[in-house]
């Protein structure tokens, strides 16, 4: 541990230790869950006492959950690059089909996000000081709330209220099934767990469309 690295007084000093602190957050996910990953283990692998750490977040749950927002918002960025731009009708429930495909097939090539959604109400979301809650509460909001609105910009028949809430569906049936979809012990017994969620999404969008109709 550098004596530069603990004595950040100014703001992009202190800004360049919060990096530091995520960056580390990042790797440690890309190499187990975030339930097997300590305070210690993140304060080693950036290099700062614990106690250093908790002075930049508040609680080792809020890194994490710092972590959680920019991936969510990542992910929307490509999600509207990858959803298209809103087309022409599409016979049958095709194109509802088509965006709850890529809703799905985006967020399995992101593991780390859907590892993090799905620890966020259940182990996250305990142990964070109330302002954090309250920033982050709202930061998750703005997320769904533009998840929705990608939605209901293609799918143009759809209230802005139900489009609404399809994306909190969407968070809610990832937060299920990710962690199924994890191997285990018994994955060699019954075969490997699959991430499956566009059949989900595509029943829940044609619902609520067909609800409207």
């Amino acid at each position: 541990m550098s004596a530069g690295f603990q004595r950040a007084r100014r703001p992009e000093q202190v800004e360049a230790r919060r990096r530091a602190i995520l960056a580390a957050a990042r790797e440690l996910l890309a190499e187990r869950p975030v339930a097997g990953i300590s305070l210690r283990e993140l304060s080693c692998r950036v290099g700062l006492a614990k106690s250093n750490v908790i002075r930049y977040f508040g609680s080792r749950e809020a890194i994490f959950l710092e972590v959680l927002d920019g991936a969510w918002t990542a992910w929307l960025d490509d999600l509207e690059g990858a959803l298209g731009e809103p087309g022409p009708a599409e016979p049958g429930f095709a194109r509802e089909q088509r965006i709850a495909g890529t809703i799905a097939a985006t967020l399995a090539g992101r593991p780390v996000l859907c590892e993090l959604m799905s620890s966020m109400a259940p182990v996250l979301e305990r142990n964070i000081p109330v302002e954090f809650a309250r920033s982050f509460r709202r930061r998750a909001a703005a997320n769904t709330e533009r998840l929705g609105e990608l939605v209901r910009v293609r799918v143009p028949e759809l209230p802005s209220e139900a489009a609404r809430h399809f994306a909190r569906g969407v968070v809610v049936l990832v937060s299920g099934t990710w962690p199924a979809a994890q191997p285990t012990a018994a994955s060699e017994v019954g075969g490997p767990p699959v991430f499956e969620v566009a059949d989900g999404l595509t029943n829940l969008l044609a619902g609520l469309v067909a609800r409207r109709g």
